[in-house]
């Protein structure tokens, strides 16, 4: 019952997230180049309704996503990401008439086919994360963060690698959050949770700078597979899901997660959902 819970608040998180990400993706590319990793890129994009009203759908998201992982593992609740994205696919055939193809139909198959697999051999959920054993992780994700600050080179796919880094770096971090909500330690809780603001601010920069440069049908699945799978291979290693203990000792797990990813990829290059985020709008 808490599985089947935590699966239903992961995938109203992603469904908050997704439709964040179309209605940013309209507004990034109207800003000047010249603002990319600035400060300056996001004072500009507040000044958008339409772009405010995305980034108050992913603040609303990471509480759901905070309380998802107090309920299932990080093994179910990443993954379950991908789900937003069918609800693009279903705003974009909905709003525009778009039509529904075969790519469109092994995609969406595979994520809901994937995710109830995973929901099915998933481990159970891990103790909690102790935040000594997950430091030299979030370490290396936050100096791959950094990456794309670093120098004068201003280069999309460190942009798409650094963002999708960031929201590793927060997925992990909402697992502890939710950990030490749960233990009633609400300081340390208080200090991941800015430390996780701190981090999501350099992946939402990194993102929209990206999305300045390539269309978001390009930005979108390289920052959603980092963002899912590195999250999902350390709580493996640091949260006690173990995956030996699940069929076919992880390797059935593996294949549900490469499943999931690949539908996500192929559902991201549709006509549907491209227009619904306006990657039209995007180009090189």
């Amino acid at each position: 019952m808490r599985l089947a819970l935590g699966l239903g608040v992961a995938c109203t998180a992603s469904a908050f997230y997704d439709v964040a990400v179309a209605l940013q993706a309209l507004d990034a590319r109207a800003v000047p180049a010249s603002h990319s990793l600035r400060l300056s890129l996001l004072a500009r994009l507040a000044r958008r309704p339409r772009w405010v009203a995305g980034l108050l759908l992913g603040l609303l998201g990471f509480p759901l996503q905070i309380y998802a992982l107090t309920l299932a593992p990080i093994t179910v609740v990443q993954p379950a990401l991908a789900l937003g994205l069918v609800l693009l696919l279903a705003l974009g055939v909905h709003l525009l008439d778009e039509s529904v193809g075969g790519r469109e139909i092994v995609a969406v198959s595979a994520i809901l086919a994937g995710i109830a697999g995973i929901a099915w051999a998933a481990p159970l959920r891990g103790d909690n994360l102790a935040d000594v054993r997950l430091a030299p992780a979030l370490v290396i994700l936050g100096a791959l963060a950094a990456i794309p600050f670093v120098g004068r080179v201003r280069r999309a796919s460190l942009m798409m690698l650094g963002a999708g880094c960031a929201f590793a770096w927060a997925g992990l971090s909402a697992k502890l959050i939710g950990d030490r909500l749960s233990t009633g330690d609400w300081l340390t809780a208080l200090l991941w949770l800015v430390a996780t603001g701190l981090i999501a601010v350099i992946g939402l920069l990194s993102e929209m700078s990206a999305l300045q440069r390539r269309p978001a049908t390009q930005v979108a699945p390289a920052v959603f597979v980092v963002q899912v799978v590195i999250p999902v291979v350390l709580a493996g290693a640091f949260g006690g899901e173990d995956w030996n203990t699940t069929p076919m000792g992880g390797t059935l797990l593996a294949v549900l997660l490469a499943l999931v990813v690949g539908g996500a990829v192929a559902l991201t290059r549709s006509s549907a959902v491209v227009g619904v985020v306006g990657a039209n709008e995007i180009g090189d």
